[in-house]
Formats: C-alpha cells, sequence, structure tokens
C-alpha cells in the first residue's frame, strides 16, 4: 500500500492550512496518472472537484485534517517561524499517515532539507510505522502521481473552506498577500473593529506592518 501525503494553505494570512493523504495499491498508484490527476496547481478549480471526486473512489483511504489560524499562530509565534512551520506540518503529516498505515508514503517536503523532513516525520509516527519507507521530496505533487492526488483532495477541501469564509466575512480576495484585495479587506476590518476575525493569522509580519500603518494615520488625524 503506497500513500501520498500533501499540503493546501501553507502561505496565506486567511484560511486553514490544511494537510491530506491517500493510500492506494501499487497497481492504482500507475493509473493515477492515467486518471488526468496532476499537481493541483495545475488544474481549474472544476477539475480538481472533479479528480478529487474520482481519487475517493478508487483510493483505499484518505485522510486529511484541517488547522485553523489561531493553532498556527500558537506555532509559529515561539522561535523561528518557518522551523516551526515546518515542524507543525510534519506532525500533521505524520497524523495522516498514522491514519492511512501504509507500507510506503511520498510526500511534498516542506524543510529545505528534505531528508530531515523525512526523520521529523518518522520520529511522530506510531511506533509500528515508523520504519517505512518514507520519500521526502520538494515539489513532489510535480513528480509523484499519488503525491498530486494528495495535493488535489487538500486544495478541494481548503477551497470549500475559504468559500464558506468569504460567505460569513466577505471577499476578501485569495487570502495571499501578494493580493492587493486580501491587503485591503484586512486594513478595513481593522478600522472598524477591534481586532481581527477569526480566520485571519495573527503571526504573519503582514498584521504588524498594517497595525503600525494604522497606528501612525491614527496619530496624524
Amino acid at each position: 500500500m503506497i500513500a501520498g501525503v500533501d499540503d493546501a494553505g501553507r502561505g496565506p494570512i486567511i484560511g486553514p492550512l490544511v494537510v491530506a493523504g491517500i493510500s492506494v495499491d501499487e497497481e492504482m498508484a500507475k493509473s493515477l496518472f492515467g486518471m488526468g490527476v496532476r499537481d493541483s496547481k495545475m488544474l481549474t478549480p472544476d477539475s480538481r472537484t472533479q479528480l478529487a471526486a474520482r481519487i475517493r473512489q478508487v483510493a483505499h483511504k484518505v485522510s486529511s485534517v484541517e488547522v485553523q489560524p489561531k493553532e498556527i499562530d500558537e506555532v509559529v509565534t515561539h522561535g523561528r517561524r518557518l522551523r516551526r512551520l515546518n515542524y507543525l506540518e510534519a506532525k500533521l503529516m505524520a497524523q495522516v499517515i498514522n491514519e492511512l498505515s501504509p507500507d510506503e508514503v511520498y510526500v511534498d517536503a516542506s524543510d529545505v532539507n528534505e531528508q530531515r523532513y523525512a526523520e521529523s516525520i518518522a520520529e511522530l509516527l506510531k511506533p509500528e510505522l515508523r520504519n517505512i519507507g518514507i520519500v521526502s521530496r520538494h515539489h513532489a505533487d510535480r513528480t509523484y502521481p499519488v503525491v498530486s492526488a494528495a495535493s488535489i483532495i487538500a486544495k478541494v477541501r481548503r477551497d470549500e473552506a475559504v468559500g464558506l469564509l468569504r460567505r460569513e466575512y466577505g471577499d476578501f480576495g485569495s487570502g495571499y498577500i501578494s493580493d492587493p484585495r486580501t491587503i485591503e479587506f484586512l486594513k478595513e476590518w481593522r478600522r472598524s473593529h477591534a481586532e481581527y476575525p477569526p480566520i485571519v493569522r495573527l503571526s504573519w509580519k503582514t498584521i504588524r506592518e498594517i497595525e503600525q500603518e494604522i497606528g501612525q494615520s491614527r496619530l496624524g488625524s
């Protein structure tokens, strides 16, 4: 039984982080590419949704976990942000792998050191799984169809979560700091509220920059 694990939503300032994994037998793993499975970023939203349904039909198991901004903030505010975020992802991937119980697993490495990331995951696995083969590679979602399939599951689940958030909070754009609409949403919200909504990752540097900008504008008013 072969598994693939990937994440969606590591970088944005709004919304959850999702880690998902699938397990399939060896023959099905070879057939995923023929089904049209690709890195989720290369697919349209409609294609991802359709493929996610097909993947769930052929997979032996599917597992995913969703982490909210508050928990992300609690982890990354202590110590170096990227190192702590890498540990959180390793912990979540281990949780998914424990659920799937595969013989071998392929993961998209978050750490710059691929082997170190594999070792971090292995340390968090339940005892009977600590000796399984863990293939940890950068851009594994582009290389291994089983990881591409996991990336699709993760992306679809995050997109669904973000869609529900937009219904509640309005149009905040993509949720990434590169999106002007997202930045404007954060500024507009903060100008009219005492604090940010719980969908925002307060530990991101952008929040400190917005706070400084708003503070200066209020002093000058």
